[in-house]
């Protein structure tokens, strides 16, 4: 079972069979998970009539026994506070409890003793404790991402909050999809470590009833990765559909802010992107930006035949069919609109900001070798007034990991350049991203020269020549992928957790990169799930980056660790 189905079946299971006039009360969290796989028309077939956040409603005072108040929060010690205190003073006819993870016994003792009234129905358990952005691909959506940079001594409640975080997610993944997995992690990453070992415990010790399906055929793998181990991957500019949203204008749980970027009408201010509710994007999210531009034209020209047809009602029969046909005329009309804004503004920024040039220099230092032409390339960009500042200072940091054991003096002279250049640069930062992710930290074989077989694709790569140049990329996961696929993923880099081993080839991976995922590997994976290689993979992470976000966790993480008297 999909993720995006999982969740949308614990929704179904708990809206269907409570009748009548409904109020659905959430966390800032359940939100998330519920908004990126419910419209809110679906919620209203299902008679919900009012949503709101469970913080809000305890300052109102106001009756409504005659709706159902149907709570779906995550099982916090804040959420059970809030529902102590809404129980007592009861403004509901109803009250359903769904909680996305496990509660405590202490937390259902707190619940039982609150409802003096008896106004609970029924308390239950649905582990939908993820944000399922896409069929394949899952968020966390977690606040301060940065701490996985940090080691445990700097802030060890908020690295433990965040470790307890990902357990929670990753639980609940498992058990919606009713399954147990082996668990293995990168050996060179403590927190990668840390939460496979408590993803483990809570599996095979303290919820071991809860995970025991008595299944026969293999288990799933859970692999636990860290960002770290391929930076270059969130530095770099996108240019297929979904990624370039994501890195130009910014995607959150599924929906675009057009306000960031410019004045817009009322109604196209915040628009949805998600491959569930629009079959355009669903069909083009992968596709990259020359290929969109020419379905966006074949989709407005489809509208204007459909637009003409419209235009031309002579009798109340054709009044009659076009009064019928106007709902999905207008949602026509608003997804063609959405696109076209979508495209024409991420056209400007292009243009703007001149990445067609920075975006060929990215994919050259990310995948070719010849450090010559690289320095060259990037010491141009660096003099070119029209790139702005966070494209110099990425491709400063795409130069630095790439060429960092090769060229110190010019890479000194880089570093240089970049502080003259540019204002906003903050002193260091490369230099810390070289300490996180530098070349000594690193597991896979990110540049493809280090094993034999890599080099030799590469090489065969380059002599196929590519089909486009501003997507020759490949991220570090497909490399991971492949060798889970062929069995060749080495015991000593990705160790078992206990005594739990692989027996035979998994047909399900769920691989949860710790620091968070892109849209690029999102891609990746569905990509190789639509190569059917009898191994299905789901992907995971803390939060979906873009470089921005990197970039501010970095930052987030290089000014704790000065400040902290340890020194990273």
């Amino acid at each position: 079972m999909v993720l995006v189905a999982a969740v949308r079946d614990y929704i179904n299971r708990m809206l269907q069979d409570i009748s009548g006039m409904k109020v659905l009360i959430l966390d800032s969290q359940t939100v998330s998970i519920l908004s990126v796989v419910y419209s809110q028309s679906e919620l209203l077939q299902k008679e919900v009539f009012l949503v709101e956040l469970v913080d809000s409603i305890s300052k109102s005072k106001e009756s409504m026994s005659h709706l159902k108040a149907v709570y779906f929060l995550r099982p916090t010690s804040e959420n059970i506070q809030h529902l102590r205190q809404q129980l007592a003073n009861s403004r509901f006819g109803e009250y359903h409890l769904f909680f996305s993870n496990m509660l405590k016994d202490t937390q259902i003792h707190i619940l039982a003793d609150s409802d003096e009234n008896e106004v609970v129905q029924q308390v239950q358990e649905f582990y939908a404790d993820f944000v399922a952005v896409d069929p394949y691909h899952f968020t966390l959506n977690i606040p301060s991402n940065h701490i996985y940079m940090l080691p445990a001594v700097v802030d060890p409640s908020g690295l433990q909050q965040f470790s307890d975080r990902v357990v929670d997610g990753l639980g609940a993944v498992f058990l919606a999809m009713k399954r147990r997995p082996v668990i293995r992690y990168q050996r060179t990453s403590d927190v990668a470590k840390r939460i496979a070992q408590e993803t483990a415990k809570l599996m095979y010790q303290q919820e071991s009833g809860l995970f025991d399906f008595r299944r026969t055929e293999v288990s799933p793998l859970l692999l636990i990765i860290d960002r770290r181990d391929d930076p270059v991957t969130p530095l770099l500019n996108q240019w297929t559909y979904q990624a370039m949203v994501h890195e130009l204008i910014g995607i959150q749980d599924n929906k675009v802010d057009l306000r960031s970027i410019g004045k817009f009408p009322k109604d196209q201010e915040e628009v949805v992107l998600s491959s569930e509710q629009d079959a355009f994007f669903k069909a083009n999210m992968y596709e990259n930006f020359g290929d969109i531009g020419m379905n966006i034209k074949r989709m407005v020209d489809d509208f204007q035949q459909v637009a003409k047809s419209n235009q031309n009602i002579q009798t109340i029969e054709d009044m009659s069919k076009f009064i019928d046909s106007y709902p999905e005329y207008r949602k026509m009309q608003g997804n063609v609109s959405k696109h076209v804004t979508l495209v024409t503004e991420m056209s400007k920024i292009v243009e703007e900001r001149k990445l067609m040039l920075v975006s060929e220099t990215e994919q050259e230092l990310a995948c070719s070798g010849g450090q010559v032409a690289a320095f060259e390339a990037v010491t141009n960009l660096l003099n070119n007034e029209s790139v702005s500042d966070i494209d110099h200072l990425r491709l400063v940091m795409l130069y630095a990991l790439r060429y960092e054991k090769e060229s110190p003096v010019q890479l000194m002279q880089l570093f240089n350049k970049l502080a003259s250049r540019s204002p906003k640069y903050k002193p260091g930062l490369v230099q810390f991203l070289l300490k996180q992710a530098g070349v000594d930290k690193r597991t896979g074989d990110l540049y493809g020269n280090r094993d034999l077989l890599n080099i030799a694709r590469n090489m065969a790569r380059g002599l196929k020549g590519v089909e486009n140049v501003y997507i020759q990329h490949q991220p570090l996961l497909l490399q991971t992928m492949e060798s889970i696929i062929k069995g060749r993923m080495k015991d000593v880099d990705y160790p078992f957790v206990g005594n739990h081993f692989q027996q035979g080839r998994p047909q399900d991976v769920v691989i949860f990169i710790v620091g968070g995922t892109t849209y690029e590997e999102s891609r990746t994976v569905a990509l190789q799930n639509a190569s059917n290689s009898g191994v299905r993979f789901i992907l995971g992470g803390s939060v979906v980056l873009n470089s921005k976000r990197f970039l501010k966790d970095l930052e987030e993480a290089q000014r704790i660790a000065r400040s902290s008297t340890n020194v990273v």
